[in-house]
């Protein structure tokens, strides 16, 4: 079994991505609430304690402010129906502002059905 974690740049499309994932057979997801550290460090400190800060400024898109991170315990042949399906709805993962997936292994499961 794999964790795949996927941050969800665009949260206005979270319902359609979780009902695609529903629809492809991917059961179960938690999704909690984040924010990248670039954009908790520009609103906590100036330029001049971060020099990186004031060119990572012009990537951040100002209206988005948070992020989904969404994770999920699938089968490894799931994988790539997973990724399809992101792709699907929030466009090329390649592609600026679109988010972030990866999967790690599980080592040990319970309670998962």
């Amino acid at each position: 079994m794999k964790l795949l974690f996927f941050v969800l740049n665009k949260t206005e499309l979270l319902d359609d991505l979780l009902s695609a994932f529903a629809r492809n057979g991917i059961k179960g997801a938690t999704v909690i609430d984040s924010m990248g550290m670039a954009r908790i460090l520009s609103t906590k400190h100036d330029d001049d304690e971060f020099f990186f800060l004031n060119s990572l400024r012009k990537f951040l898109n100002p209206e988005r402010e948070k992020s989904n991170l969404i994770f999920t315990a699938i089968h490894e042949d799931q994988v790539s129906t997973a990724v399809e399906t992101i792709e699907q709805i929030v466009g090329d993962l390649s592609s600026k502002d679109t988010g972030v997936v990866f999967t790690v292994p599980i080592d040990f499961a319970k309670g998962i059905m």
